[in-house]
């Protein structure tokens, strides 16, 4: 099992308001797109609806209540420990909402966050706060979109 995490957070964890996210950043999700591509990303069914549609060149997994309506041409996982059990070596992604990332968070060796340097007051939802002192930080990279600046930065669990 190689559970990491990807999602893009405020100064405060600040993850999304109104099933959406606060910032838009074109730089940012070429990143995402580049780090997940291939690769199988976990989501809960709000975030599957929050998205144009399923993403291509990736295994779209959504987890979801058992009475709530299917989707179409994803895989369904009613619990986390099906799904767990079905889960390889491969590295997998769970990216959003702020539940799975809360049920996620002790099973996920890497936290790719890209850190906003900016906050959002009125958010809806946030990233789970982890103790920082049990992960290496390395910065992958810095940005600037519309005038925002952020960094890609890898959390990694030290065991």
């Amino acid at each position: 099992m190689n559970i990491s995490m990807i999602a893009c957070v405020g100064e405060n964890l600040e993850l999304g308001k109104n099933n959406d996210l606060i910032w838009h950043l074109p730089n940012d999700l070429k990143f995402f797109k580049q780090t997940t591509l291939g690769k199988t990303v976990i989501m809960g069914r709000r975030t599957f609806e929050s998205l144009p549609g399923k993403l291509p060149k990736r295994r779209n997994v959504v987890l979801m209540l058992p009475d709530e309506e299917k989707i179409e041409d994803v895989d369904i996982y009613y619990d986390i420990p099906s799904l767990l059990n079905d889960l390889g070596d491969e590295e997998v992604f769970i990216i959003g909402g702020a539940s799975i990332y809360k049920q996620f968070l002790n099973f996920a060796k890497k936290l790719y966050l890209t850190e906003v340097e900016a906050s959002c007051d009125d958010a809806s939802v946030y990233f789970p706060s982890f103790d920082k002192s049990k992960y290496t930080k390395t910065i992958l990279g810095e940005n600037s979109d519309n005038g925002i600046n952020y960094k890609h930065v890898l959390y990694e669990r030290i065991d």
